[in-house]
C-alpha cells in the first residue's frame, strides 16, 4: 500500500494517527472522493477481489466500485496506518422478500480503538462515519439515522436515511472475523448471475458533503440533505457517457445490461 498515493486519490491531508478523529476522517474523504458502481460488469471485464487489483483500479486509474473492492481497500489503508480492523462478511436485507440475503455478499469492518465500530466505505447510500458498534440507542449523522441491534453472534445495521420515513434494517453480519479471499465465489456470483441487481442495470453514485450525485440508467439524480431532490432525464448512451465523465470522472464505455440466462 502506497499511502501517499492513497491520500492524494481521496484527496486526504489530515491526521494519521491512531484515533476516531482519523478514522472518521479517513472514512468521509474516501467516500466524498471514491463512487460506488458496477460498471466493469457492464463493460464487460471482471472484478478481482485482489488487494493488488483493487489498488490498481480505484487509486492508479480513479475509478471506484462496490463493497469488495471499497472495503477491501481501506481495510488495507487503515492496517498500514497500525489500526485493528477486521473483515465481516454481511447479508443484505431485500424489502419485497422480508429476509436477508445470502453468505458473504456483502463486505464491511469492524475497527478496534478504545471501543468497536463499524465502518463501510462500500454500501452505497449509508452512514458517513464510524456507528458504535455496542450502542443499542440511534446514532444520528448528517445523512439520517442509525441503529445496530446484536442477536447471538449476529449485528444488524439498520438506517433511516434523509427523506425516509422510519429505521429499516440494511444488513446482517457476522462478528467472525475473515480473510478478503474469502469473499471471491460472492464476487464472482454478484456479477455475473442474473439474478444479482448488479448484472441488471449499471450504477455510479457518490457522497457529497450536502448531499449525493447518483448515475441510473436512464436518469442522474441529485439529492441534498435538507431533503431536496432534482432528476436529469438521459436520453442516449452518449449523455450517459458524458454524465459519467462530467460528474464522476471516469471515461471508459459501457454497454446496456444484457439479459443473462
Amino acid at each position: 500500500m502506497n499511502l501517499e498515493a492513497y491520500f492524494k486519490r481521496i484527496h486526504y491531508t489530515g491526521s494519521t494517527d491512531v484515533s476516531h478523529a482519523t478514522l472518521r476522517d479517513l472514512q468521509q474523504a474516501h467516500l466524498f472522493a471514491v463512487p460506488f458502481e458496477n460498471l466493469d460488469i457492464h463493460i464487460p471485464r471482471p472484478i478481482i477481489v485482489d488487494e493488488a487489483a483493487i489498488y490498481d483500479k480505484i487509486v492508479k486509474h480513479g475509478r471506484g466500485g462496490f463493497c469488495f473492492e471499497q472495503n477491501g481497500l481501506f481495510s488495507w489503508a487503515l492496517r498500514a496506518l497500525g489500526f485493528d480492523v477486521q473483515l465481516l462478511e454481511a447479508r443484505v436485507y431485500n424489502a419485497d422478500r422480508g429476509a436477508f440475503g445470502n453468505p458473504f455478499e456483502h463486505l464491511t469492518l469492524l475497527v478496534v480503538l478504545e471501543q468497536r465500530y463499524l465502518v463501510d466505505v462500500g454500501f452505497g447510500s449509508g452512514f458517513i462515519a464510524p456507528l458504535r458498534l455496542d450502542d443499542p440507542s440511534i446514532q444520528v449523522q448528517p445523512v439520517g439515522r442509525f441503529r445496530i441491534t446484536h442477536d447471538d453472534a449476529w449485528g444488524v445495521y439498520h438506517a433511516q436515511l434523509v427523506g425516509e420515513d422510519e429505521l429499516q434494517p440494511g444488513y446482517r453480519f457476522s462478528l467472525t472475523p475473515h480473510d478478503l479471499h474469502e469473499f471471491v465465489a460472492a464476487c464472482r456470483f454478484i456479477q455475473s448471475s442474473p439474478d444479482s441487481h448488479f448484472t441488471q442495470k449499471r450504477i455510479c453514485s457518490l457522497a457529497l458533503p450536502d448531499g449525493r450525485i447518483s448515475l441510473t440508467e436512464h436518469k442522474l439524480i441529485r439529492t441534498w440533505l435538507n431533503g431536496d431532490r432534482e432528476e436529469t432525464p438521459l436520453r442516449n448512451e452518449t449523455e450517459f457517457h458524458a454524465a459519467l465523465a462530467e460528474h464522476f470522472n471516469i471515461h471508459i464505455q459501457t454497454r446496456p445490461p444484457q439479459r443473462l440466462t
